[in-house]
């Protein structure tokens, strides 16, 4: 048995990988969580680590579990190829991925990735302030953030609507 990569149909990873279980294929999506502001509330969301893409286990010999029905899987767009070759991965590949999955389970926290983290340079887009830059501080809520302006030469801290900061690059 060997793992290969297939190549679903933009936003069917999980369509195809439930499908391809049912046939009873061993599959590995790999996820992590991280922000989105959804509807001008900060919530926390797990996402595919390669979006489009997922992992299968396949065996090559001839009394094995045929590769036709992948092809026509719901969500599955095709099998990764190199020529006419299935694109192999590595074991260790995937045994890596799905340790760091587990070890970031534990402490889900640090596996998030952030929108803004303190100290990022912060735009606010709305309000009476739209225009300004700042440093972001901290999130206050699931909606609001703290942020540091500098206002008539003075440096104030303020609370505004998270769906109203953009980064700086």
């Amino acid at each position: 048995m060997h793992w290969y990569l297939i190549h679903t149909k933009p936003r069917q990873e999980c369509i195809a990988l439930v499908n391809l279980q049912q046939q009873d294929y061993a599959c590995y999506m790999p996820m992590f969580a991280c922000e989105k502001i959804r509807r001008g509330v900060l919530k926390v969301e797990t996402e595919p680590l390669f979006p489009r893409y997922l992992f299968i286990q396949l065996d090559t010999a001839l009394t094995s579990q045929s590769w036709t029905p992948v092809r026509s899987t719901k969500g599955v767009s095709r099998l990764v190829t190199f020529g006419s070759q299935p694109a192999r991965v590595s074991d260790s590949i995937v045994a890596l991925l799905r340790s760091m999955e587990s070890n970031s389970q534990g402490s889900i926290q640090r596996a998030i990735r952030r929108i803004f983290t303190p100290g990022d340079r912060v735009q606010l887009t709305e309000g009476a302030f739209a225009g300004i830059e700042g440093i972001y501080q901290t999130a206050n809520g699931t909606a609001r953030a703290m942020v540091l302006i500098e206002l008539l030469s003075k440096q104030v801290q303020i609370g505004v609507q998270l769906a109203g900061l953009r980064k700086v690059a």
